[in-house]
C-alpha cells in the first residue's frame, strides 16, 4: 500500500515537472491527460474497513466532432483493508460535452463514458470473490487552474464511487 502511494505521488511530481506551457483549452484531438487521485467509497465496503482507494488514468483525444470530442485510455485502481485487496485495470472511452452544452469556459472539461475492467480480489476472510471482467460508467469534470494543471472529479463504478484528484494535461 505504501509503495503504491509513493509511486502515485512520484508520477504526479514527474508529470508536474515535465508538462509544457501549452495554451489551455477544452479537451480535443491529440490531448493527453493524466489523472491521479483518491476514491471515496467502494462497492465492497460491506466487508469491513477498507482503506482509501487510489488510482490513476490516462486519456488521449482521438477525434474532434462538431458537438464534442472523444478520448480513449486506461485506468488503474487499488483498495485494501479488512482482509480484502482489490486491484482494477481497465480501458475506457469518454465523450466530452463542452461543445454540445455550449460551455465556453476553456478551463472546464465535462465528460462521461464507459469502461471495461479486469478486477482481481485477494480476501483472507471466509467467502469467495470472483475475479473477472466488469463493465463501468463514469461522469466527470476537470477544472484547470493553469494551462496544464487542474483538479478532477468523477462519479462512477470503477475503483471508487467518487474519485477526486489532480489532472495534468501534457
Amino acid at each position: 500500500m505504501k509503495k503504491l502511494v509513493f509511486i502515485t505521488c512520484l508520477f504526479s511530481v514527474i508529470f508536474l515537472l515535465t508538462t509544457s506551457n501549452a495554451e489551455a483549452q477544452n479537451f480535443q484531438e491529440n490531448d493527453l491527460v493524466i489523472n491521479t487521485g483518491v476514491g471515496l467509497g467502494t462497492t465492497y465496503s460491506w466487508t469491513g474497513s477498507l482503506g482509501i482507494p487510489l488510482g490513476a488514468s490516462l486519456e488521449y483525444g482521438i477525434t474532434n466532432l462538431d458537438v464534442g470530442s472523444i478520448g480513449v485510455g486506461g485506468d488503474v485502481g487499488f483498495v485494501s483493508g479488512g482482509g480484502l485487496t482489490i486491484f482494477y485495470l481497465g480501458s475506457r472511452g469518454s465523450y466530452h460535452f463542452n461543445e454540445m452544452l455550449n460551455i465556453e469556459n476553456e478551463k472546464l472539461d465535462i465528460y462521461g463514458g464507459l469502461g471495461v475492467y479486469y478486477r482481481n480480489f485477494s480476501y483472507s476472510g471466509s467467502g469467495t470473490f470472483s475475479n473477472g471482467i466488469i463493465g463501468s460508467f463514469h461522469v466527470g469534470g476537470r477544472y484547470y487552474f493553469s494551462d496544464n494543471i487542474g483538479a478532477y472529479g468523477e462519479l462512477g463504478n470503477s475503483w471508487g464511487w467518487l474519485n477526486i484528484g489532480v489532472a495534468v494535461k501534457l
